[in-house]
């Protein structure tokens, strides 16, 4: 009989052996495209945790006074220990319309700035302790980097820069001159997002091992007006650029709940997108199926989605689409050893020893009041009077100005500004080698290990 299964045997041993070498073949991963890290230049050091002399009263320039900028001039108003003194759009319309908000709550004329460079005349001014940058995205780098060289503080709206040349010399220029870079990432002051970080900061959730964030908004009938964005500059970097254009509202609150660069890092990112469809079919709808609109390339795909791996062995997955009708959502999922917390498209918490089931309503609502973050209790009913996203962006300016008030290190420095806005290219070069693994650049330097949480300073 073993005769006769000889044959068999052989076979089944060479196959299996085939299947084997194949495995191991499949389980060598590739090496990631390595990005470089340049050395710190001579005479430079960290910021990690930052602290610059008090400043009584914050003087302000607002550079970029368009969708956000106008609602900066509103928020900063509320703001007795700050005093916008600068006002500048190449809209000159924009320009009066901020004097005018001034007037309203009661504040001093600006001075105001309508020319294309202005904003260097801005920096260069020697009564301004904070450049408040609202522009177009592609002026956001440059100009924080240029009020940093003039010994300004500057606060960048997102994403901080859109290259790994300008992330270096935001870094880099922080560094050098000891001036605070803060990426305005409003997101992470919203208040399930803050409420989270202190069940995080609590042990609530144990180890958080995963965490999703997105930025899922259908932008297109805002990308195709003619008013809503300068010279339709979010338009052209829909038609002109792929990966995830817009990361860091996904990122940044849980970026801070996972401790980055205080204590962990993001390591490696692999990305990829859909083809493009939402933006064509939008445009055959609105515009017709022949019309220059229609026929145009749009190069960046509807759904991106990016996962990242951390030092420590932890994954974070990022979205971003801005062109499927779908609804609104940021996606903001924290999953630990111990607990679990969700916000979009409905708020979950779920805890051990009973995870497999969401609190209740009343339960849930119980546990955000009583882990409501502390800077929520002191400030949060004035920031939901106040306005902007519901009171998050109040919180944020807030916080701001207070931590220049009191000389404390700010929520969000420049590596985070750095980290989260290097996704724009890095995504870039993912999809561009075949969704290939991308090494993520070290922007502290190996400060990272230095302290172990994210901390929003108290004086």
């Amino acid at each position: 009989m073993f005769k006769y299964l000889k044959p068999f045997l052989v076979g089944l041993l060479v196959l299996t052996l085939g299947i084997n070498a194949g495995a191991q073949k499949q389980a060598t991963p590739k090496i990631p495209l390595a990005v470089p890290t340049p050395p710190r230049p001579a005479g430079q050091q960290d910021v990690i945790e930052l602290r610059c002399p008090p400043i009584a009263n914050v003087r302000i320039a607002i550079i970029g006074l368009g969708n956000r900028g106008i609602g900066a001039v509103e928020r900063l108003s509320f703001i007795n220990t700050a005093t916008i003194v600068a006002l500048c759009d190449v809209n000159p319309e924009y320009v009066t319309r901020a004097q005018d908000e001034l007037k309203k709550m009661g504040k001093p004329a600006a001075e105001s700035y309508t020319g294309a460079t202005d904003w260097r005349k801005i920096c260069e001014r020697n009564d301004i302790d904070l450049v408040y940058v609202c522009t177009h995205w592609d002026l956001h780098a440059p100009i924080a980097i240029y009020a940093m060289e003039k010994g300004k503080h500057a606060a960048i709206e997102v994403p901080a820069a859109l290259t790994m040349e300008d992330c270096w010399k935001l870094v880099n220029t922080a560094e050098k001159t000891r001036r605070h870079c803060m990426m305005l990432e409003n997101c992470n002051y919203d208040f399930f997002e803050m409420a989270t970080l202190n069940m995080a900061q609590k042990g609530l959730f144990g180890e958080i091992i995963h965490a999703e964030g997105a930025y899922i908004h259908d932008l297109r009938s805002l990308n195709f007006d003619d008013k809503y964005y300068w010279n339709h500059w979010r338009l052209k970097h829909n038609a002109e650029e792929i990966g995830n254009l817009y990361p860091t509202h996904g990122l940044g609150p849980i970026a801070h709940a996972m401790n980055i660069h205080r204590g962990d890092r993001m390591e490696s990112l692999v990305c990829m997108s859909t083809d493009q469809f939402g933006m064509t079919e939008y445009a055959k709808e609105k515009f017709g199926a022949n019309s220059p609109e229609a026929k145009a390339v749009y190069k960046h795909g509807d759904m991106n989605t990016t996962i990242i791996k951390t030092a420590k062995g932890k994954t974070m997955m990022i979205q971003h689409d801005v062109t499927s009708p779908r609804p609104y959502s940021r996606h903001h999922l924290l999953s630990g050893t111990k607990g679990f917390a969700q916000k979009y498209p409905s708020q979950i918490l779920a805890f051990e020893p009973n995870a497999h089931t969401a609190l209740s309503d009343s339960d849930r609502a119980k546990m955000l009041k009583e882990y409501e973050h502390p800077i929520v209790t002191e400030i949060g009913e004035k920031a939901k009077q106040v306005g902007g996203h519901g009171g998050m962006d109040f919180i944020m300016d807030y916080r701001l100005i207070y931590c220049l008030n009191n000389g404390l290190p700010l929520d969000q420095d420049v590596y985070d500004a750095a980290e989260w806005s290097c996704l724009v290219p890095l995504t870039k070069l993912s999809i561009k080698n075949g969704s290939s693994a991308v090494k993520i650049p070290d922007f502290t330097r190996g400060a990272w290990k230095k302290v172990n949480t994210v901390t929003y300073f108290k004086k």
